[in-house]
């Protein structure tokens, strides 16, 4: 049984997130805590980021506190409904992403619904909190849109270095469940002539996790053109490196994973050590 955190920000109830986790339930049993993240928090996380002095947590409006107590009521029962053994952790007057962090240690998955994330990614691109917040999470993060088909196919990306591979084994060692659907190892490059680096490796690797393994070789630009490729692919789940030490702040400044999660239509597993 794995323990997956389902992340609730503010007074936003993620569909998507929420039915993706019961989906994996249904595959295998798991542990599912809801943690729930008050918006107040986040706001003077995001302004003490910018140098605007210590963080003052206020207390809640009454009107979001008891849509906090909703979501609350609505995951129990949405649980409870769907026979899924869960937890509640709701740490109200804590610093909220530290909080996050520390509940990631004890943690196998990470669900974050992917529209409400890149909506705050957005309206807070001049300051990098979140991303860097979530560069520490010790744990894979699953990005999730509101309204997706559940993945029939499997596109791992791949670019030859160690965040790639290591998201490839992350995947594939956490969900198990998925290892037999139809999967792409794709490694994109626009020099034609250029084949898959460590391509012996990583095809012996991926073969024995992979059952329906196909080695994919695209000559285009990966940062101009792979996020609109995957997004022509139907009931497809991505699986993604940070690409690089600088992590989430990289990942949103440059990389094609960027396009895949503001468009909302495929979920993203994304892992890096």
């Amino acid at each position: 049984m794995k323990k997956i955190i389902l992340a609730f920000e503010g007074t936003h109830f993620s569909e998507g997130a929420f039915e993706f986790a019961r989906r994996l339930n249904e595959l295998n049993p798991v542990l599912l805590t809801g943690v729930f993240l008050p918006q107040a928090e986040l706001v003077n996380l995001w302004s003490y980021a910018d140098g605007a002095g210590a963080p003052f947590i206020p207390l809640f409006e009454s009107s979001e506190s008891e849509l906090v107590q909703q979501n609350i009521t609505r995951f129990e029962n949405l649980c409870r409904g769907n026979g899924i053994d869960y937890r509640v952790h709701k740490d109200f007057f804590d610093l909220a992403l530290p909080e996050l962090k520390k509940e990631s240690c004890f943690a196998d998955l990470l669900i974050l619904g992917s529209e409400m994330f890149y909506e705050n990614m957005r309206i807070n691109s001049s300051n990098l909190y979140l991303r860097d917040a979530l560069n520490d999470v010790k744990c894979p993060v699953l990005l999730v849109p509101e309204k997706f088909d559940f993945p029939e196919s499997i596109i791992l990306a791949y670019d030859g270095s160690e965040d790639s591979v290591f998201a490839i084994k992350q995947f594939a060692y956490l969900l198990p469940e998925f290892n037999n659907k139809q999967t792409l190892l794709v490694y994109a490059n626009d020099d034609a002539a250029k084949d898959f680096p460590d391509k012996i490796q990583i095809e012996e690797l991926a073969a024995r996790h992979f059952k329906n393994l196909t080695l994919f070789k695209l000559d285009i630009n990966p940062k101009k053109y792979f996020g609109t490729w995957v997004l022509e692919k139907k009931s497809a789940l991505l699986v993604s490196g940070s690409y690089g030490r600088s992590g989430f702040s990289k990942l949103f400044k440059k990389s094609f994973i960027k396009d895949v999660i503001a468009d909302h239509r495929l979920p993203v597993f994304i892992a890096h050590k």
